[in-house]
Formats: C-alpha cells, sequence, structure tokens
C-alpha cells in the first residue's frame, strides 16, 4: 500500500482574527490522487477550526475523537486536546494513527501530534505539513511586514508560496475563519 503524502495546514491569529487553511492535494506514490481535498473543519458549532496532514482516515478517527472530547470538557479547546493527545500516545489503536492537528478558536492555536505533544505555538503561526516551513516562513513574515493584511490574506499568500515550493501542496486552497 502506497502511502499518502502530507500537505499544507497553516492557522494565523491577527488583528483579532483567526484564519486557518490547507491546499487540496492528495498524492499517493508519485502521481496525485485527488487535487481539491477539504482538510479543514469546523467544530464545535462553528466556535473551533481544525486542519489535518496525514492520513485522511486516521485524521477523521482524531477529529471525531477531539469533537468528544470538546463535547465532554465543556468547549475547552486546550483541555480537550490534551486529553486526545493522552488517549492518542497511550491507547494501542490511537497510537498508530499517522496525522497532526491544528485546532484554533477566537483567543489561541494549538497543534496536536501523536507525540503528546499539545503545542501552543510562537507568534500565534501554526503550520504543519509537508509545505509547513515555507507557509510558516511567508506567515510570520507577512504578519510582521505587512500589518495592513487580515489573517485570511497571510494565510491564502502563504499557501500559495508553500505551494509554489512544495510539490505535495497545490493552489486548491480552502479557508476558513473565525472573528
Amino acid at each position: 500500500m502506497t502511502k499518502i503524502r502530507s500537505t499544507t495546514v497553516l492557522a494565523v491569529i491577527h488583528n483579532g482574527e483567526v484564519a486557518i487553511g490547507a491546499d487540496g492535494q492528495a498524492t499517493m506514490g508519485n502521481y496525485v490522487a485527488k487535487s481539491n481535498v477539504k482538510k479543514i473543519r469546523k467544530l464545535l458549532d462553528g466556535k473551533i477550526v481544525t486542519g489535518f496532514a496525514g492520513s485522511t482516515a486516521d485524521a477523521f478517527t482524531l477529529l471525531e475523537r477531539f469533537d468528544e472530547k470538546l463535547k465532554a470538557y465543556g468547549g475547552s479547546m486546550k483541555r480537550a486536546a490534551i486529553e486526545l493527545a493522552k488517549d492518542w500516545r497511550t491507547d494501542r489503536y490511537l497510537r498508530k494513527l499517522e496525522a497532526m492537528l491544528i485546532t484554533a478558536d477566537k483567543d489561541e492555536i494549538l497543534v496536536v501530534s501523536g507525540t503528546g505533544d499539545v503545542l501552543e505555538p510562537d507568534n500565534q503561526v501554526a503550520a504543519i505539513g509537508s509545505g509547513s516551513m515555507y507557509a510558516q516562513s511567508a506567515a510570520l513574515a507577512l504578519k510582521k511586514h505587512a500589518t495592513h493584511l487580515t489573517a485570511e490574506d497571510i494565510v491564502r499568500e502563504s499557501l500559495n508560496i508553500a505551494a509554489d515550493i512544495c510539490i505535495y501542496t497545490n493552489h486548491n486552497l480552502i479557508i476558513e475563519k473565525l472573528k
């Protein structure tokens, strides 16, 4: 079985706005399997937005578990993420899942991984996936030097830069905002 490559997901908080976006490309081996995958989901009646990189089936399993944790912990994103990370690391079934999540609410961004990490990134910019370093670098520069841009503008431009460089990232972007 060919392993599906990652993607690029980027979240930014800027000037009171939160935006998270991802490209739509899924690759299998050396070909593009699909060009318009939706890797961004809103949870908790639109109060939390989440993006994923990695195996789609694994990511959906994690999103379902995260949604359950959100409901169990009264919508506390940080608490739900910590509890998900604990389960992800200790549960024999979940431990085998190959995906990463970025989740954001109106106040913060978190990166959640299967190693038990729940990270709140510096500068309110987080990226995951194969093009993450390109997108994150662009977002940090735009946030610092183009302060007139919205969070959505920064995410869009940064993902387009990543798509120009990373072969596992395309220009079919989905971006969601929270105010």
